[in-house]
């Protein structure tokens, strides 16, 4: 379900450690990617999955065993909150598993180690995958992996509250002020947006408004924050505050409760939200929710890419089973079958053609909203850098800075930071 975990200083220190060791240079030559091998291939293939989908996986695969009878899988299930120091003492005790589920904003770090394997060119059609989930495992014009499931931000809203308010979903930036607003004075919202669960995790919903506005937060291998495109963005994210129309102070837990009971009139999430707003509202609440596309902005309506990647490691006992199992989860009927089981999106285009996901309206949202979406750049340091957002948007959004202020403080902190390529 999360695309990234928030991770103490010390995982990114230990990844430093780990790439200094392994004596990579930022200006070698992109890897070669070996293919795999067309054969039959046999034996075991050990696998570390997150989360909900890790604890899916092991009973997933049974149906891959079937088809693949001298392959056997043996799934261990991890959880997110842990899965990243896992891994990078894994690769420095060199006891990796032969694949592993990565976040999505992992590869550019995992691959400076050198620990990663880089993708067969025989194994998949990238062109398969949506770009921006692509995106996440290509680190320099090398592919680490291969996208598993795919995650995409999109405007939930309270229809009955719509209705009642005589507005419909915003197209554009000053419609949706407009809409949040119409939802706080007519149609019954306490508040009429809610920017995020926390606002410490707010720079999911940042970034998508900055590519929006045109701008880009990596330009000529340097982060580029302090850019006009991206005050403009800072300007919008503020506007919701100093309107009073999305709250600065979120009790712990209050979320999503304070939607089904109708006291926020809208948030941007993902799409385990259906699932979550549908049983936690009970009977009838499916009909007084909606979603639609992120309003766009003075130039697109790009969203945030999330989801999963499947990686194999150079130390893995096993490639050529491994690369196996990872082609199968890219299959476009095993993708449809994936997103039954735990939900999750397809990474894959053709997928949403299957019947498991044509026929849903609220998924094709999510479907049209993914042929339009970013993810941040697979630099080593990028979780760093998420940190100092979120500490500085938090400021942003309580008035203790400006857009203005806010660009260069986290701008100078980016310098300071640095890529780490």
């Amino acid at each position: 379900m999360n695309t990234t975990t928030r991770r103490a200083a010390a995982g990114g220190l230990a990844l430093a450690v780990l790439a200094a060791g392994c004596g990579r240079s930022a200006d070698r030559a992109p890897e070669q990617a070996q293919d795999v091998t067309t054969g039959k291939a046999t034996g075991e293939v050990t696998v570390w999955a997150m989360g909900e989908e890790g604890k899916a996986l092991g009973a997933f695969v049974k149906d891959f065993e079937s088809a693949n009878p001298g392959i056997k899988v043996n799934v261990t299930a991890i959880g997110w909150d842990v899965a990243h120091d896992k891994i990078t003492a894994a690769i420095a005790g060199s006891a990796t598993p032969d694949v592993s589920m990565i976040g999505s904003t992992w590869s550019g770090e995992l691959a400076k180690t050198g620990a990663l394997e880089p993708t067969p060119g025989n194994l998949v059609d990238k062109a398969a995958f949506f770009p921006g989930a692509w995106q996440t495992v290509d680190v320099n014009g090398t592919a680490y992996g291969v996208p598993w499931y795919v995650e995409t931000r999109v405007l939930y809203y309270r229809s009955d509250q719509a209705s009642k308010a005589g507005v419909r979903p915003p197209e554009t930036w000053q419609e949706f002020t407009a809409f949040a607003k119409a939802l706080k004075e007519e149609g019954g919202a306490k508040d009429g947006f809610q920017q995020s669960y926390t606002l410490g995790a707010s720079w999911q919903e940042v970034l998508p408004l900055i590519w929006q506005a045109g701008g880009e937060i990596v330009k000529d291998g340097k982060y580029t924050f302090d850019t006009p495109q991206a005050v403009m963005a800072l300007k919008q994210y503020r506007s919701m505050f100093e309107q009073r129309l999305a709250p600065t102070d979120v009790p712990a837990n209050a979320f999503p409760q304070t939607f089904i009971k109708g006291q926020v009139g809208g948030f941007f999430s993902g799409p385990w939200m259906i699932g979550v707003l549908n049983n936690d509202g009970g009977p009838g609440f499916k009909d007084k929710f909606d979603v639609a596309p992120y309003p766009k902005g003075p130039v697109a309506g790009t969203s945030f890419v999330g989801g999963a990647d499947m990686a194999v490691f150079k130390k893995a006992k096993n490639r050529d089973a491994a690369w196996t199992f990872i082609k199968w989860l890219s299959e476009p009927k095993v993708q449809a079958k994936w997103y039954t089981t735990v939900k999750a999106l397809p990474a894959v285009q053709s997928a949403w053609q299957e019947p498991e996901l044509k026929s849903d309206e609220q998924l094709a949202v999510f479907g049209e909203q993914l042929k339009d979406a970013k993810t941040p750049p697979p630099f080593p340091t990028w979780e760093q850098v998420a940190r100092v957002l979120e500490s500085e948007l938090e400021k942003l959004a309580r008035g203790r800075s400006t857009p203005e202020q806010t660009a260069k403080a986290i701008q100078s902190q980016a310098d300071t930071i640095g890529t780490g390529l």
